[in-house]
């Protein structure tokens, strides 16, 4: 049976036993469980909850809280100040993000000192730079230490900090030297010299640089924490493993929103004229896009006059285009994220997606083919040779179009690559524009159909069955 941990909790706070014997009960639980817990509970049985356990442990759950302002805000101003306290100081700001501004400097001016002054140091930084994503926990020693001397260092800060599984260097200058890893040192004898287990070839970052010009870098190297330093090489704080994680969250939450269209994601707090501003002028683009695509399509008017049936291919193709261009868009966009890629690589790419596009198209346009002939014949009443004719114009049409679609969907985000214009913004824009391939599969229609209308020949005359 499995268990529901945040029912028991519930449950247990809901209970008559005494402070004591709920403190104790609530141990076995781990802080997320108690967090989700808190969401279920009444003002009054939170209230009862934070007077039961001490500030430190009010700090953990409250990390686990992504809505934190309204439980922040049933505590005293000092309550919530020393409940911030206690947090990293990443998560500290985390928290203050989700507060008015006034009840964020309340609590800021109200910060102990060391606390207040690292929350001032990431709140100086900017969202999309690195070093507001860091964090002050861990543990750091100098290089000049015996095995025994730095074990001792390492056990005196623990107590403080819990990321002990990288320890971090720094020279007699104070900067960055390299790392030991926890094992490394617990495995080394006391007469080893520190320096042979010093990994001083450490990847790490700067404090400045764009999230999203490191970040892949970051996720490569796989590692528990990535150091941050400043321009003198010294070390800010240090990037863990959760931060990365929600990191590369939200830059997929960024990305979905270009897919749509947006310059970034919605916030559900954003003020509806700032989505409207974000949304509408990519709207207009694809308004004017599309306007072009049916004026061009509109050309062969002729066509949908001689034959009807014509119509009802249309959507096939311009969706089978607009689909295989998407395609291409997403493997673009991706090896595009390279930026050592060089122009024999992206022409070889060209050639690759131009091709997958025909063996694709080939296949697909010879199903369609067989398929829509007999469709066309026994339910549209056409004779046979006027429904295959048909038929193999739609297949023609399609091979066509999902090759173009394939050189577009591969061509134009490399161009807003080349301008420095984020392709995954214009993908609406690459999506809208894979539909004018439809144009020469329309010309392919229009010469088939003329063609079959005017000759001479019975037999390829586009007639229906009986007529």
């Amino acid at each position: 049976m499995i268990r529901d941990y945040v029912k028991e909790i519930v449950k247990i706070i809901r209970s008559t036993k005494d402070a004591d014997k709920l403190k104790d009960l609530l141990s076995d639980y781990h802080e997320k469980d108690i967090a989700e817990a808190i969401t279920q509970l009444s003002g009054q049985e939170r209230a009862k909850l934070y007077n039961i356990l001490d500030i430190q442990t009010v700090a953990e759950i409250f990390s686990y809280i992504d809505d934190v302002q309204k439980y922040l805000e049933e505590l005293t101003i000092d309550k919530a100040a020393k409940v911030v306290s206690y947090m990293d100081a990443d998560d500290a700001v985390d928290v203050l993000d989700d507060l008015s501004e006034n009840k964020k400097n309340e609590i800021v001016n109200n910060l102990d000192e060391v606390t207040g002054k690292d929350v001032r140091k990431l709140l100086s930084y900017e969202e999309d730079e690195i070093g507001s994503w860091m964090t002050n926990n861990y543990v750091s020693i100098t290089d000049d230490l015996t095995i025994r001397g730095a074990m001792s260092e390492l056990v005196r800060q623990a107590g403080k900090h819990d990321n002990i599984s990288t320890i971090y260097v720094v020279d007699k200058d104070g900067k960055f030297a390299g790392t030991i890893e926890l094992k490394d040192l617990i495995i080394a004898r006391e007469n080893d010299n520190l320096s042979d287990i010093i990994s001083s070839s450490y990847p790490y970052v700067f404090e400045k640089e764009k999230v999203s010009d490191c970040i892949e870098k970051i996720t490569e190297y796989e590692e528990d924490s990535i150091p941050v330093l400043t321009m003198e090489g010294r070390i800010a704080g240090i990037v863990t493993s959760t931060d990365i994680v929600e990191m590369v969250d939200d830059a997929m939450g960024d990305d979905y929103a270009k897919l749509a269209g947006l310059t970034s994601e919605d916030d559900l707090k954003e003020k509806t004229f700032v989505s409207i501003k974000k949304r509408l002028p990519w709207l207009i683009i694809l308004l004017f896009l599309g306007m072009a695509v049916s004026s061009v399509v509109g050309m062969f008017e002729s066509v949908v006059a001689i034959l009807p049936v014509v119509i009802c291919f249309q959507s096939l193709v311009l969706d089978m285009a607009g689909n295989v261009g998407t395609q291409s868009l997403a493997v673009t966009i991706r090896v595009l994220m390279d930026e050592n890629i060089d122009a024999k690589k992206k022409m070889a790419l060209l050639f690759k997606e131009m091709k997958i596009g025909l063996l694709n198209g080939a296949s697909l346009g010879l199903m369609t083919f067989v398929i829509l002939g007999f469709y066309i014949h026994f339910f549209k009443k056409y004779v046979w040779m006027s429904a295959f004719l048909i038929s193999g114009c739609v297949g023609i049409s399609l091979v066509v179009a999902m090759v173009i679609s394939s050189l577009v969907g591969t061509i134009i985000p490399m161009f807003f690559h080349k301008v420095h214009i984020d392709p995954a913004v214009a993908s609406m824009l690459l999506q809208k524009a894979s539909g004018l391939p439809y144009s020469p599969c329309t010309a392919c229609f229009a010469m088939f159909f003329h063609i079959s209308h005017e000759s001479p020949l019975p037999s390829f005359r586009l007639e229906r069955s009986g007529a």
